[in-house]
């Protein structure tokens, strides 16, 4: 039981400290379970700065990894906290932690430079107030402390995983960009199609955040606005034409699902054939409709 300790998540861990007096000792006392902090929900709403300094006290200065998902009572102030207590943290998760900002972020890198930290990996994506100027600082060290860190040239395809929080297939050191559309700080995503990436120096290229340039959930390439309107999904994702035309669709409305939201299709009694969900409702309303009759 203790070597499965290791492989806890921080929920678990919890869990176990409470169980007895052995186990706690065990989980609070050893500091190797401790280098590699996630909180997750639901526990990120539960998360403010003093219970944050807390759980990363029980590595005893060795953390390597922090990641807050969603923590919207994490603040600035708390956060540099424990980088001061942690200067060798190599890793930084906070996407959708709202209490923090772009300021606050380049306090935090500019602390671990100053203590000749190595810190290689930051996710940003939903950090408020952030800017180009706070980007171009946060790299700017980032390379200072890491020259094998730059992330020129290194191309993000879009797929549902690469919106996730932990998207393991980003390399990059940090997964933020500036969109070169609306100028904010997002995921900026490059385009799979051929015919776009050879003209990537155009000014049309469509490299932006997803809200710039509609992504199709299959093949990750932009979406023209005709292909909106022509290609509509049984879901609330987006999909080209040209994907729209090789997937099963519903056999009352003409509408597919994309691969991510198949567990929604309502088979039906012939081979191969489904319906959607909002036929099936359809349906069911109007049988009722007729045992009123």
């Amino acid at each position: 039981l203790f070597l499965a300790l290791g492989y806890m998540r921080l929920p678990e861990l919890l869990a176990c400290w409470r169980v007895c007096r052995l186990l706690g000792e065990a989980v609070a006392g050893d500091p190797l379970l401790w280098r590699r902090l996630a909180v997750e929900p639901p526990l990120s709403g539960r998360v403010t700065d003093q219970v944050l300094l807390k759980l990363t006290a029980r590595a005893e200065g060795t953390l390597r990894s922090l990641r807050l998902f969603g923590c919207l009572h994490v603040s600035d102030a708390g956060l540099l906290r424990v980088v001061e207590h942690n200067p060798r943290v190599t890793e930084i998760y906070v996407p959708g932690c709202k209490g923090l900002t772009g300021d606050g972020v380049v306090n935090i890198v500019q602390l671990l430079h100053e203590h000749k930290g190595n810190i290689s990996r930051l996710r940003l994506d939903g950090i408020s107030r952030m800017s180009k100027h706070h980007l171009d600082i946060i790299m700017s060290l980032m390379c200072k402390g890491n020259p094998q860190g730059q992330q020129d040239g290194i191309p993000l395809f879009y797929n549902h995983r690469a919106r996730e929080a932990l998207n393991t297939n980003d390399e990059r050191p940090i997964d933020v960009d500036v969109c070169s559309v609306c100028a904010n700080i997002r995921l900026v995503f490059d385009c799979t199609r051929d015919d776009c990436r050879k003209v990537r120096d155009s000014l049309w290229r469509c490299r932006g955040c997803y809200f710039c340039f509609p992504r199709c959930e299959k093949c990750g390439g932009c979406i023209s606005p005709e292909d909106l309107v022509e290609a509509d999904l049984a879901c609330s994702d987006l999909m080209c034409l040209d994907c729209w035309l090789t997937v099963p669709k519903c056999s009352t409305c003409n509408r597919p699902y994309c691969e991510r939201h198949e567990n929604l299709m309502v088979s039906l009694s012939m081979a191969g054939q489904f319906s959607c969900q909002r036929c099936k409702e359809l349906d069911a309303s109007h049988e009722d409709q007729e045992d009123d009759y």
